[in-house]
């Protein structure tokens, strides 16, 4: 089975650095990725510049971007002004962020879950009568730094109402990285339980429980993975929500199983190289650190 990486660095990677990329480094970052191989990229987030000033120049990025064969560009969008300025930018896929808890969905995006799966089905149903892909996210589906524990039965809830909203894919997100192999392997269990969509995985490398997530994931039969090169990352509105999960990490974790991700893992490498130099910060990459096996 192939594993797919749906980069992410463009925007969850970048949304919490200091040091803000311009809109020429950013389009090197997602050309440096599709020469890697990424086939689905996260550009940017269409949202309040205010609130994440990180992701200001969503409109100017998206018009500079070049286009690939094969290769779709998404955006985040948290109401229907965002959903405009994605559609009028021509994404091919739009994600869609609806928190597990109501104390983080109100610190997110300023409406509690009920209100943010609400909102969700008419962007999603908008965005699908555009003919873009959907995804749904459940942000915190692991646990949340404001509440804690996410009781199962709270995300069943959740996942029965963001399958509801009729997107594309679902994806479950440990924001924060808090999960461990068998949170992974039971709440994916459950989520299947409930619907037939696509599932996706959202990880976060905090406590480096990262790569053992993305086994148990792929081990429990969801092969769509977000990753961020060189491990950059966060979430501004959760507390110590370090790092996503690094691609190169990935790439180098399943080529050595026998599960290929389609990535060059050296391409990917460099491109860690040239992000951790223009973020003039030390990424949290394994893999950028000690190389591939054996050493070429």
């Amino acid at each position: 089975m192939t594993v797919e990486i749906v980069e992410v660095s463009p925007r969850d990677g970048l949304q919490n650095e200091k040091k803000v990329l311009s809109t020429e480094e950013k389009v090197e970052l997602v050309t440096r990725a599709v020469r890697a191989g990424a086939r689905r990229v996260e550009v940017t987030s269409f949202v309040n510049p205010r609130r994440v000033p990180q992701m200001a120049d969503a409109d100017e990025l998206t018009r500079a971007l070049p286009r690939f064969d094969g290769v779709r560009y998404a955006g985040l969008v948290m109401n229907d002004r965002g959903l405009d300025r994605a559609l009028a930018a021509g994404m091919d896929e739009i994600d869609v962020v609806v928190v597990a808890t109501d104390t983080f969905c109100t610190r997110n995006q300023g409406m509690t879950t009920e209100q943010a799966c609400d909102t969700a089905a008419g962007l999603v149903t908008r965005a699908r009568e555009a003919g873009v892909f959907t995804t749904v996210t459940i942000g915190a589906s692991l646990g949340c730094p404001f509440e804690g524990e996410v009781p199962l039965e709270r995300l069943r809830e959740v996942v029965r109402r963001a399958a509801g909203t009729g997107p594309d894919e679902l994806a479950l997100a440990d924001t924060i990285g808090v999960a461990v192999p068998s949170d992974i392997t039971e709440r994916l269990a459950m989520a299947r339980s409930l619907t037939e969509l696509p599932l996706r995985l959202h990880l976060h490398d905090t406590r480096h429980t990262g790569a053992a997530n993305a086994v148990a994931a792929v081990q429990a039969g969801v092969s769509t993975l977000d990753a961020s090169i060189g491990g950059a990352g966060g979430c501004p509105f959760a507390p110590a929500a370090t790092g996503n999960v690094a691609t190169e990490d990935l790439v180098y974790l399943f080529d050595r199983m026998g599960r290929p991700t389609g990535l060059n893992l050296p391409e990917t490498i460099a491109a860690a190289t040239w992000l951790e130099e223009r973020l003039d910060t030390r990424l949290p990459s394994a893999v950028l650190r000690a190389g591939g096996f054996p050493q070429t």
